[in-house]
């Protein structure tokens, strides 16, 4: 209830980000290997993106 209107740090928009793009790819491996893949690589992007931040 607190924390209903504080704003979240960009690591934290970026980590749900993250998150979103792990399930996408799950659950385009049973159908689509190479989106699968791509949704991936992304989200491996997106993380390296948030290690940069300080």
């Amino acid at each position: 209830m607190f924390g209903l209107f504080t704003k979240k740090s960009e690591k934290e928009k970026l980590y749900a980000r993250y998150q979103s793009l792990l399930k996408e790819a799950h659950r385009l491996s049973t159908t689509n290997r190479k989106a699968s893949d791509e949704k991936t690589y992304e989200a491996e992007q997106v993380l390296k993106a948030r290690e940069q931040l300080p």
